[in-house]
């Protein structure tokens, strides 16, 4: 059954993220909390799962902090480079994939799952 999205509580507060930054939250997707990776792309937000899928290890190095180069996320465990627009991994072990999207939505100056 849909959750009502006015009933929940943001991921994170929009201007927390900044433009073009990454941040990390704990969110909770299909009754599992997950961590969960945030892009701020100017007024937009994307997410996936904080999971490579190469070994199934999270991305960042420390919670919360992520390895970038040349405008690409970077695996802390292997090195394989996702670009930030879809989350294809571009270069390394897992060439050709992709992290798992999770929808979410802007409103209210916060960040919040959308319906699934």
């Amino acid at each position: 059954m849909p959750q009502d999205t006015t009933t929940r509580s943001a991921l994170i507060a929009f201007d927390a993220i900044e433009d073009g930054g990454l941040a990390e939250v704990e969110g909770t997707v299909d009754g599992d909390a997950e961590s969960l990776i945030l892009h701020r792309d100017g007024e937009r937000v994307r997410a996936w799962f904080n999971v490579c899928p190469h070994a199934g290890r999270r991305l960042d190095w420390a919670p919360g902090k992520f390895l970038r180069s040349n405008g690409l996320l970077v695996c802390a465990a292997h090195g394989a480079s996702f670009e930030l627009a879809g989350g294809e991994c571009v270069a390394g072990p897992c060439r050709g994939e992709s992290l798992r999207a999770v929808a979410v939505e802007v409103r209210d100056g916060g960040v919040y799952l959308a319906n699934p």
